[in-house]
């Protein structure tokens, strides 16, 4: 029996430490094959490139698979590794490890996660990862245990059509950890901030920061798990439809007046 396809991206850029690690645990359960972007495209959510030539160069960072950069987004690689590169469908699509929580509304921003709901998309089993530590010296013991455990059971049991698992892990040593809970997305918001600044030529322009503001008090998020000290793991599906609200909809007078 032919070992698993595990396809491999992230959006912190091919040499980040997370995708590393995350290759490191990779490698342990099939061949591995890795197309993530050349440079960082974090908070690029699900851009694709249309109005740019798109470039792939092959590299050589492990000697155990094989690698490419991509010159575009984290979707993008998705694209060009499914249509160009691999040779099936795998049979598992990986990204991450994230430096930085991809949390509640960050799913929505995330290019981790949109490599993610683009495997789905295509019908492969999705699983994206982030550590809630921005440093690029971050720690990954744990991290990569967490990896493990989900890729075992994703290979093993599956997922729905149209479902990837958005995977949250804390910032804690791994004799605090409290296990894995499978939660609902909080609902919490970005506070924007933006700092204007002067060019040198004298023109403003403006650097976006800002801190997430969770309004959700459950007990079954994403969140309270972070905080908890357990890794989060939420279902998510691109369906963006309200189903609830149809019927509502379906009330209104649609008289339109020519």
């Amino acid at each position: 029996m032919s070992k698993p396809l595990i396809f491999v991206t992230n959006d912190d850029g091919i040499a980040a430490p997370g995708m590393r690690a995350l290759i490191d645990v990779a490698k342990e359960f099939g061949e591995v094959i890795v197309v993530a972007p050349d440079k960082a495209q974090s908070g690029m959510g699900h851009a694709i490139t249309i109005n740019n030539t798109l470039r792939l160069n092959e590299i050589k960072i492990d000697k155990d698979i094989r690698e490419w950069s991509c010159t575009g987004t984290p979707v993008d690689c998705v694209k060009l590794a499914v249509n160009m590169i691999m040779h099936r469908k795998p049979d598992l699509l990986l990204s991450g490890i994230n430096h930085g929580p991809n949390s509640s509304i960050s799913v929505i921003y995330s290019g981790t996660m949109s490599a993610a709901v683009e495997g789905a998309i295509e019908g492969i089993p999705s699983i994206g990862f982030s550590l809630y530590d921005y440093s690029v010296n971050a720690d990954f013991t744990l991290a990569k245990s967490v990896v493990k455990t989900m890729i075992f059971n994703v290979l093993n049991n599956g997922l729905p059509d149209g479902v990837c698992l958005n995977v949250n892990i804390p910032m804690i040593g791994v004799d605090e950890f409290k296990g894995i809970k499978i939660c609902r997305q909080a609902k919490a918001i970005w506070d924007e901030e933006f700092d204007e600044r002067k060019d040198p030529s004298g023109n403003t322009y403006y650097w976006m920061a800002g801190s997430l503001r969770n309004q959700d008090n459950g007990d079954d998020t994403d969140e309270s798990a972070l905080s908890q000290k357990y890794a989060s793991v939420v279902p998510v599906q691109f369906d963006l439809t309200a189903h609830q609200v149809i019927n509502d909809l379906k009330k209104w007078k649609y008289e339109v007046k020519l």
